[in-house]
């Protein structure tokens, strides 16, 4: 082979390595391509001392071992950042998972009937608590109660870490609250 077929297949290679190795950081390859590594090492030290008279074949290589070295800094890093646990697209993937697993359990845990008669009690507490307190209940609903819930408590079992969420009635300055209450167990 001459000069131009090995920088060509240099070249081939080394858009493949890249790929594999993004494929392997994404969780597509399971292991490293260290052999695909290897072998693109091996190319570029074939030419390493040996003079290329043509110019534009020189540059193309020069460009294909710094662009090699350039992308074995970043595997290296990102390798390292994997050891660690400080992947950003682990820490990612892991969060979604978490999060999935929260919504399966939470909605296991808590059937939907179950639901409605919380929303039900806390509800029925919340206009006790401002007839109590001397405050109109006209514009208070049972689906205003419920979106308010609905909305914080993704919100509050995320912030906590926790599986559920049950709310209270409280009175504060003379006003009823809405209390969130982190379950654990």
């Amino acid at each position: 082979m001459g000069v131009a077929e090995d920088i060509a297949k240099l070249e081939l290679d080394l858009r493949e390595l890249v790929i594999k190795y993004e494929q392997y950081f994404f969780g597509i390859e399971k292991r490293e391509p260290l052999r695909l590594l290897d072998a693109v090492e091996r190319a570029v030290r074939r030419y390493q001392n040996v003079s290329i008279p043509n110019t534009s074949q020189r540059f193309k290589y020069d460009s294909l071992v710094a662009t090699l070295s350039v992308h074995k800094q970043k595997w290296t890093r990102t390798n390292r950042l994997i050891e660690e646990g400080k992947f950003q697209r682990d820490r990612f993937r892991m969060s979604l998972h978490q999060a999935q697993q929260a919504d399966k359990g939470s909605k296991a845990k808590t059937p939907p009937a179950a639901q409605d008669s919380q929303i039900d009690s806390v509800f029925k507490q919340y206009v006790n608590a401002r007839l109590a307190c001397n405050l109109p209940v006209e514009n208070v609903t049972k689906e205003k109660v419920a979106e308010a819930i609905n909305r914080q408590k993704p919100v509050l079992m995320q912030k906590y870490g926790c599986r559920d969420v049950d709310f209270v009635v409280v009175i504060e300055g003379g006003k009823p609250t809405l209390k969130a209450r982190p379950k654990t167990t």
